[in-house]
Formats: C-alpha cells, sequence, structure tokens
C-alpha cells in the first residue's frame, strides 16, 4: 500500500470528516494545510481554532495555499466540485488523494495494536465515541476518529473527532457512504443496523457483510442485522477465525443464533427522571440521555468490551458514564413560551424517528420537529419512506416542518426542494396541518413564537450544518 505522503493540503478542511482526518494526519508528523469556503463562519470557529492549535495552517479556498506551501498531494471528498479553486490552481500533477484513501493510509501509519471499526445505517458517531470514552473510563488512553465532536474529548487544542492515544486502542467510525469502509484494515468490525440511507438494504448487506467478515479477530453484529447479511450472503459470511457476538434490543431474543452468543437488553424503562435499563443480567443502570437507541447503543458499547476481554462488571460500569457527542440531542434551552428546544445531527429515517421519540419521552406537550434536509440527492431517496414513517410516529397535534434543502456541494440536481415534498405529503396525509415548510429561518421562528406552549419539545434537526446548532439558541433566546 502506497504511504500517505508528507505534504498534505485539505480542500473543506472544516468538515466533520475532514477535520478529523487533518488532525489524524498532524498527529502523524505530516505538515498540512487546510482551506474552507466557510472558514470565518462563526459555527465552526471551534474546529478552526483546534486545527491552528495543532499546526494546521488554515487559508482561503482561492488556490492562494500555493503561494508558500507546494503539496505533495491534495486531499478532498466527494463535495468538491472539479471547478474548485484549489483544484484549478494547483500545480501540474500534483496528486490527489481522496478522504477515504488518505484515512485507510493514516490508519495503516498509525499502527494501533487494536482497531476497533464502528458502522452501520444510525447510531455509529454515539456508539464509537461511546466505546472510546468506555475504554478511557476503563483506564485506557484510547485514539478515535469518528464523525462527531465527542465531549469528552473537546479541548482547546483539541476538537473532539480525533484523539490518538496511546496505541493500544483505536476506534474508528466507518462511514458507509462511499463503501470505504472496505478498505480499512481494522482487528474488529461491529456492524449497528441496517436502515435507510445511502443504498438499499440489500446493497447495505452486502457492504456490511464484506465489511464484518473483512476484520482480523472480532465481529458484532445486531441480530437483525445479522439475519439480514445472513440472507444475502449465506451463513458463512463470517470467518471461522474470528470471535463474535450478536447483540439483540428484544429480550425473548434466543441466547444463540447459529451458535453465536446473543447479549440481550433485558428491560428499558423512560420517565420524566430518566431513561433506564438493564442488560445481559445485570442490574439496571441509569442511560446518559433519554431514547431507545441510547439503551441500544449502551447494549452495542458493552457487547464490543466484552469481545475485547473486559470482565462483564467492568464493562457494565464504563458504560453508565458518557458525556455525549456535540449535537446528538443536545438540550439547546427553554424559550420564553415553556418549550424545550434540542439540537441533534438526525438526517435519514431512521435517526429522525429516534430524535423524535426522545423528544416525546422528555415532552409534557407535543413534538414540533424542524428537519433540514443535508443534500438534494439524500433527501430525494428518502422522501417515501420517510412519509410513511411520519404518518405512523407522528401524533395529531404534532408538527413535521421541512426546511430548505442544505446545499453543501457535489449535486449535479436541485430538486426535489423542501416546499415541493410537504405540499406532497399535505396532499396525501389525513392531516395535512402536520406537515408545514417555511422559505427561512425567521419565517419559521415566527411560526415557533406564535404556536409553541408550555411542555411542548422543539427538535432542530439536520446534518453538515453546524449552524443549526446556532439557530437552535436563537430558538431559545427570540421565541
Amino acid at each position: 500500500m502506497k504511504q500517505l505522503p508528507r505534504k498534505l493540503h485539505f480542500v473543506g478542511v472544516g468538515g466533520i470528516g475532514m477535520s478529523g482526518l487533518a488532525q489524524m494526519a498532524r498527529s502523524l508528523g505530516h505538515d498540512v494545510t487546510g482551506s474552507d469556503r466557510a472558514l470565518h463562519a462563526p459555527e465552526n470557529a471551534a474546529v478552526f481554532q483546534a486545527l491552528c492549535a495543532q499546526g494546521v495552517l488554515l487559508c482561503e479556498q482561492d488556490g492562494s495555499v500555493y503561494q508558500d506551501f507546494t503539496p505533495d498531494a491534495i486531499v478532498y471528498s466527494t463535495a468538491i466540485e472539479e471547478d474548485n479553486p484549489d483544484f484549478r490552481l494547483a500545480p501540474e500533477n500534483t496528486e490527489r488523494i481522496h478522504r477515504s484513501v488518505a484515512l485507510e493510509r493514516a490508519i495503516v501509519e498509525l499502527r494501533a495494536r487494536t482497531s476497533f471499526a464502528v458502522t452501520g445505517t444510525c447510531g455509529k458517531t454515539s456508539v464509537s465515541a461511546w466505546l472510546a470514552e468506555a475504554l478511557a473510563n476503563l483506564g485506557e488512553d484510547p485514539g478515535v476518529i469518528t464523525g462527531g465532536l465527542v465531549n469528552a474529548f473537546r479541548s482547546g487544542t483539541l476538537a473532539g473527532n480525533y484523539r490518538k492515544g496511546s496505541g493500544k486502542y483505536f476506534v474508528i467510525e466507518a462511514d458507509e457512504s462511499d463503501k470505504s469502509l472496505l478498505n480499512y484494515p481494522t482487528d474488529g468490525a461491529m456492524v449497528l443496523n441496517i436502515g435507510t440511507d445511502h443504498y438499499p438494504k440489500e446493497e447495505l448487506a452486502r457492504v456490511f457483510g464484506e465489511f464484518a467478515g473483512g476484520a482480523a479477530r472480532i465481529a458484532v453484529l445486531e441480530d437483525r442485522a445479522y439475519r439480514i447479511i445472513r440472507e444475502c450472503r449465506g451463513k458463512d459470511f463470517l470467518p471461522e477465525r474470528q470471535e463474535k457476538l450478536l447483540f439483540s434490543a428484544d429480550s425473548s431474543a434466543p441466547e444463540r443464533i447459529d451458535g453465536i452468543r446473543v447479549i440481550r437488553l433485558n428491560r428499558f424503562s423512560s420517565t420524566k427522571d430518566g431513561a433506564y435499563a438493564a442488560m445481559d443480567g445485570h442490574a439496571e443502570i441509569r442511560l446518559p440521555a433519554p431514547g431507545f437507541y441510547t439503551a441500544v447503543n449502551a447494549l452495542a458499547v458493552y457487547t464490543a468490551l466484552l469481545t475485547l476481554g473486559f470482565p462483564p462488571a467492568d464493562a457494565i460500569r464504563s458504560v453508565e458514564s458518557f458525556h455525549g457527542v456535540w449535537r446528538r440531542f443536545n438540550a439547546a434551552g427553554t424559550n420564553s413560551r415553556g418549550a424545550r428546544v434540542f439540537d441533534d445531527y438526525a438526517h435519514n429515517v431512521e435517526k429522525i424517528l429516534s430524535c423524535i421519540e426522545a423528544g416525546r419521552e422528555v415532552a409534557a406537550g407535543r413534538v414540533i420537529a424542524l428537519f433540514q434536509p443535508h443534500g438534494y440527492k439524500p433527501f430525494g431517496f428518502m422522501r417515501e419512506e420517510l412519509f410513511s414513517a411520519l404518518e405512523k410516529h407522528l401524533e395529531k397535534d404534532d408538527r413535521f416542518i421541512l426546511m430548505p434543502v442544505f446545499y453543501a456541494g457535489g449535486s449535479s440536481s436541485f430538486s426535489p426542494t423542501a416546499e415541493e415534498v410537504a405540499a406532497e405529503y399535505r396532499k396525501k396525509t389525513a392531516f395535512p396541518e402536520r406537515y408545514l415548510d417555511f422559505p427561512d429561518r425567521e419565517s419559521a421562528g415566527q411560526y415557533l413564537r406564535e404556536q409553541s406552549a408550555p411542555g411542548d419539545v422543539i427538535l432542530v434537526m439536520g446534518a453538515r450544518d453546524n449552524s443549526l446548532s446556532n439557530w437552535a439558541r436563537t430558538i431559545v433566546q427570540t421565541t
């Protein structure tokens, strides 16, 4: 395998994946520069400050970096258009390396003794962050690279989405969107679930099956995901050499499937005072956040720790303390009308529903969910399934508000729009008042000022746009 070049320039360095990778390259001794079209956006300030503190030179995305720096390679993501100035003005024959390839090479260069990669349609950011923090709770010094800012690892010099660690354990959030997870050389692999996001379930089953089967020593899978993959690839998709465990949110799941032990969630409960779970025969623990999905994530982390050799009692204790990930059901405050506001990264069907259900657990009134789609293609891919799911999960007085699609580049189509999809939903439902759309945040804020009430929960949901977090706080302050 080719090595990661010494001098690297990152185009779009402020992105959550790119900024983590830039920090990783810098910690491995590479010279790193980075540009971003949102370099001066206040919502990205913490990430840029951390990059600067680690010695990453930041510059405008206008090709000016090449006046003082000649990179060996340019690192880019799929969102970068071909006419980007940093492409057009680069020195002739400068190598381009896709983010996924650069990460693959960096993981090899890191040489962690045990690398553990987490994937799935939903929850992989939270679970990879939680697993890393649980390892720290167990007295280890883990490394991690993940698609969220891990609160326990954030500081003035660390953004929170990358931590080098001592080299014994390194946790990786493995992204299925470009199938690059198949390239990561890992000792352990976890598949959390198979839902609807970038590909049909059959294709995800193929990719996730190859990912899990390719791990050197360990495979951990949710029981339903295991069954889906088995139907697609046959029951021998996991090699004999691996230690294998399954986990299940179903308390009545069998103790073993195909001879593989199943770790079960025995009980989940939620009150206005908190959420609780019991798993694998242990006493009940208090969860760090509401939502049934939080209990399932805790179960996944606990199962992973068992495969890594930690005693069950120690593993369960380490799971109890988790400080969360930025923009994962973060409380923004309570507005003047008595409605609580939460900020969340939810962006596909399963995550949106999980966020709504968590909101319902803490709401005394209705749920008002505002969703900003994170690209036209993903929005079009999910529009039908999202409507069907919302019809089953929204209560009569709940409101689901579509905001204009966030465009981060890389798309050749600007359809469907939020306005079009909201109109479509209203035509198809018996409760058209449930589905709203607004052309901008000001008009949506005006609606919340007039319509929110004590006990309501307002959810601000959407990916890749950190300004949503600022907007959630603005809703608290102005409504």
